[in-house]
C-alpha cells in the first residue's frame, strides 16, 4: 500500500509540476522571444537605429558564426543588404525586428544567407 501511495504522489507532483511550467511573464508581459524584437522592448530606451537596439538586446544577432559571409538584412521583404543597413533605419518606422539562423534563411532566401537574416517589418507594411 505504501508503495502505491508513493508512486500516486509522485505522479501528481510531476503532473502539478508540468502543469506550472508555463512561459508566462508577471504582470501579463509578453514571454521573452529570443528571435523577435518588438517596439515594447526596443522603446524602453533611447535608442535611434535598429542597429543600435539589436547591438543593445539581440547582440547575438551580429555575431560571425563561421569565416564566410555576412548577416543579410531584408526590409519589408525587400533585400537591403549587410547589418550596416540596420544603422539607416529608424526606430520610429519599426513594427518588428525578427531573426533567422542560417539554416532557416538559406531555405526561405537561398545561398548567401550562411550567417543569417534580420527581417525588418516596418509600420506602414504591419498595417
Amino acid at each position: 500500500m505504501t508503495r502505491l501511495r508513493f508512486a500516486l504522489v509522485s505522479v501528481a507532483i510531476l503532473v502539478s509540476g508540468s502543469a506550472c511550467g508555463g512561459q508566462s511573464q508577471p504582470g501579463g508581459a509578453q514571454p521573452y522571444d529570443r528571435e523577435r524584437l518588438t517596439p515594447e522592448e526596443f522603446n524602453q530606451r533611447a535608442f535611434l537605429s535598429a542597429y543600435e537596439a539589436v547591438e543593445s538586446l539581440r547582440p547575438i544577432w551580429l555575431t560571425r558564426r563561421g569565416p564566410d559571409g555576412a548577416v543579410q538584412v531584408y526590409v519589408d521583404e525587400n533585400h537591403m543588404g549587410g547589418v550596416e543597413v540596420l544603422r539607416s533605419v529608424r526606430l520610429l518606422n519599426v513594427a518588428l525586428l525578427r531573426h533567422m539562423d542560417g539554416i532557416q534563411a538559406s531555405a526561405r532566401y537561398g545561398l548567401g544567407h550562411d550567417q543569417g537574416a534580420i527581417l525588418i517589418t516596418t509600420r506602414a507594411a504591419g498595417r
